[in-house]
């Protein structure tokens, strides 16, 4: 794997329930991308790095090897990928989980021989200069959706926030990455896709993607919803069934029937100013301050806790079935079973 047959990366960035599983399908059609569905590799192992110690051969060694353990239990496989633990040791250019990630990635590209991977964990935003860092040419996508129905959907999905001003705190922070991300970024590098536009004139707006990719525009990728991938996600939990279905360009203003009053004016004044900046309208007078007082946000913190706990009381189980295998790998991590580098 030298660096002329390399394949490049893609980032997609903002806050998940986005609409980011139905572009990464729509860019896994195309013969020049491969795009699994995402480990969440970063966010997961950079908090759990502390039980390995120092990186030396030993470590780093082991650490590859929970690492693609972790992947190969994704809840959607990664299917026809053949990921090699030795290949990547023998090729990082330093010991890093960053490096690990990129070469999962690069190793899912070469099996497709695609021209790019794409990797959908859109927190990793918050990781930009690491990213920078080992693939200084990675190409990003920033997907962004209106912020109140972000929050709707979150609501009704086993992850995440489940609290109006969390999800409102969280999809603030998000934006603010990355549009910071966008202000120190080439724009050969960064594109920036509104998700709204997406479903309303998705053929316009996937030619002008693959034109900034320097890809070709395939009928086949607005039939994403016909592919083996996209009939596996959609199987895989109850949150991705869309993904078995055409686009619907009507998926959007839910909020308005969904959220209350007092939710709607909580969010806007957590938010307001990146809705704003993102060209989306605000709908409440912002006056009513002690909706986000201290107190309240004490209260709010707690509803949000349990709110989290009874999303997974009441979960399918075949959707908890399908996340159990990754989280038996993190606790026998956390509780430093004993694990192999072979």
């Amino acid at each position: 794997m030298n660096n002329f047959n390399r394949p490049s990366g893609i980032q997609i960035i903002g806050t998940q329930r986005s609409g980011s599983n139905l572009l990464r399908l729509i860019l896994d059609q195309s013969n020049e991308i491969t795009s699994p569905h995402p480990a969440h590799v970063l966010v997961t192992f950079i908090p759990l790095l502390k039980f390995y110690g120092e990186l030396n051969d030993e470590n780093y060694k082991l650490l590859i090897n929970d690492v693609v353990n972790y992947v190969e239990a994704n809840p959607v496989p990664w299917e026809n990928i053949k990921i090699d633990k030795e290949q990547i040791f023998a090729h990082s250019k330093a010991y890093s989980l960053f490096e690990i990630n990129r070469l999962i990635y690069e190793q899912a590209a070469i099996s497709k021989n695609a021209k790019y991977w794409c990797c959908k964990s859109m927190a990793n935003v918050h990781y930009a200069d690491e990213l920078e860092n080992h693939s200084p040419d990675l190409k990003y996508i920033y997907l962004y959706r209106d912020g109140r129905d972000v929050a709707v959907s979150f609501k009704k999905a086993i992850v995440g926030e489940k609290h109006i001003y969390n999800l409102a705190r969280q999809w603030k922070y998000d934006q603010d990455a990355c549009i910071k991300l966008a202000a120190h970024t080439d724009e050969s590098r960064f594109f920036a896709l509104n998700y709204e536009t997406l479903i309303e004139t998705p053929e316009k707006t996937i030619r002008n993607l693959c034109a900034f990719l320097d890809i070709s525009y395939n009928e086949n990728m607005l039939d994403f919803y016909r592919s083996d991938s996209s009939k596996a996600t959609a199987a895989a939990g109850e949150m991705w069934q869309n993904l078995s279905k055409p686009i619907m360009s009507n998926n959007k203003g839910k909020f308005h029937a969904e959220l209350s009053h007092d939710e709607l004016e909580i969010f806007e004044l957590v938010a307001h100013d990146v809705l704003k900046k993102l060209g989306y309208p605000v709908f409440t007078p912002l006056t009513n301050t002690a909706l986000i007082s201290e107190g309240a946000i004490a209260a709010y913190d707690v509803i949000n806790n349990q709110l989290k706990k009874d999303i997974l009381l009441n979960a399918r189980s075949a959707d908890l079935e399908k996340r159990e295998a990754q989280l038996n790998i993190v606790n026998d991590i956390k509780q430093g079973a004993l694990r192999y580098s072979a």
